[in-house]
């Protein structure tokens, strides 16, 4: 990350002030130091890194300063023979945890000793271990399923959607992603699966046997006797309306010959025989008229399932009324009517399918929270879907960290490893000052009194 060493200024009424707050001098050598982007968390603890760095040297700076005027005066003053001891052990131990944590990330001092910079060696080896890890210890179908059990994620969901608050989450996302779809779907290949469908489920089967069986069954259960009293009752006020009609009917047809009062008179007959015949139709239930209608059409259903003829007829009459130009408009007007649905419903917060999508959501995720055996069943689900995602993927997730630090540079994965711990590292170092110190005062003091 390039960090300006000059801020930025601008103009003012009291003459130029800083832009932006300059970087921390810190942070900046840190940034450099490390040599790649940093953010600025990473940054701080590259910062914090290097302190402590100088807080270790420092400390073996210190020892070896001690070392030197101890050595230099221990003849004059004996007791600095123990200060010489303890800034001599102190130096030693301070040196070597110096080598050991150098030694993971680098060659000391440019060295290429033996079994050093293993880190940047090693870094592929290091990842798949790290991957193998979290493979075994973490991405077991177990421990996921018994962590969800714990967390209770559907009595959590239920409480989250049962306020207006998830309700609305859910239904503007649930907008967005039906935007999206129309978005990517073209029209022309959606009608094309729609032309396809109604071919194969409407148009390819034959009519028929189908139409006939749902026939017989209305015709056996006397479903139809609805719509023939309706037609008889139709039948009878037409007659009964239309006196004059039928008795022209009658004189239009009879020879000229025939005097006209003659053809009224036949004219009346006929019309009251007809009325008669009408009524009489009406009145009775079982009159011979309703039971040769009734006759006809069982015939009629029964030949459309099993006449080779008349289901033929009947398919003539299917390529009639729904030929390929028919269909494809129907196709057409079925989606175009299903989209401008859904997306004027979605754009319209206040729409009903919207207002009633959201009193579903509350009311599933009330459910949730009030129904044991329905929170149990999703979480069931929840778990074995998880499950089976972890038992099936799980060599996949792991290899994300696996070819993750695989693709790092060896010197970045060092860096970054480096910044993540080496802060506790140079506590090594302290410590290792301070040990040896005490190691090298008590081995001199028990030496001294045992050899005099």
């Amino acid at each position: 990350m390039q960090v300006n060493s000059e801020p930025t200024t601008r103009e003012s009424p009291g003459g130029p002030t800083p832009s932006t707050p300059p970087p921390s001098r810190g942070h900046a050598e840190a940034r450099a130091a490390v040599g790649h982007q940093l953010s600025e968390g990473d940054a701080e603890k590259a910062a914090a890194l290097r302190k402590m760095k100088l807080v270790a040297l420092g400390l073996l700076l210190v020892m070896a300063v001690i070392f030197v005027f101890a050595f230099a005066l221990q003849k004059e003053y004996p007791w600095l023979q123990y200060v010489r001891a303890a800034a001599e052990g102190g130096m030693v131990g301070a040196l070597a945890d110096w080598f050991a944590v150098t030694a993971l990330f680098k060659y000391p001092m440019g060295i290429k000793i033996p079994h050093t910079a293993i880190i940047p060696r090693r870094k592929d080896q290091i990842g798949a271990s790290l991957g193998e890890f979290v493979e075994t210890n973490f991405l077991s179908e177990q421990v996921v399923q018994d962590k969800l059990a714990s967390v209770n994620i559907a009595r959590r969901a239920g409480e989250w959607l049962a306020t207006p608050a998830g309700s609305e989450r859910v239904a503007k996302e649930g907008a967005a992603v039906i935007r999206g779809l129309f978005k990517v779907l073209n029209d022309d290949d959606v009608q094309a699966v729609i032309e396809g469908m109604v071919r194969k489920h409407l148009l390819t089967p034959p009519w028929g046997p189908p139409v006939g069986k749902m026939a017989e069954r209305i015709f056996r259960d006397g479903h139809h006797h609805n719509l023939v009293d309706l037609l008889v009752d139709r039948a009878a006020d037409w007659v009964d309306d239309n006196h004059d009609t039928v008795t022209h009917l009658v004189s239009d047809r009879s020879p000229t010959w025939v005097p006209q009062f003659v053809d009224g008179l036949v004219g009346d007959k006929v019309y009251v025989e007809i009325l008669k015949f009408v009524r009489a139709v009406q009145a009775d239930p079982n009159h011979q008229v309703r039971q040769s209608i009734d006759k006809y059409l069982n015939d009629l259903a029964q030949d459309l399932q099993h006449d080779p003829a008349m289901i033929a007829r009947a398919e003539d009459i299917k390529a009639q009324v729904l030929g390929d130009p028919e269909v494809r408009e129907l196709a057409s007007r079925t989606w175009g009517t299903v989209k401008n649905a859904l997306l004027g419903a979605v754009d319209d917060p206040d729409s009903e399918l919207t207002v009633k999508f959201k009193a579903a959501v509350r009311d599933f995720g009330s459910r949730l929270v009030s129904d044991p055996e329905l929170a149990g069943k999703v979480n069931a689900w929840i778990g074995d879907a998880a499950g089976y995602l972890v038992r099936t993927y799980r060599s996949d997730i792991a290899g994300v960290i696996t070819d993750t630090v695989a693709r790092w540079d060896a010197k970045e994965t060092s860096q970054k490893i480096e910044l993540q711990v080496g802060k506790d590292l140079q506590f090594i170092r302290i410590n290792g000052t301070v040990v040896g110190a005490l190691a090298g005062l008590a081995i001199f003091t028990v030496a001294h009194l045992i050899f005099g």
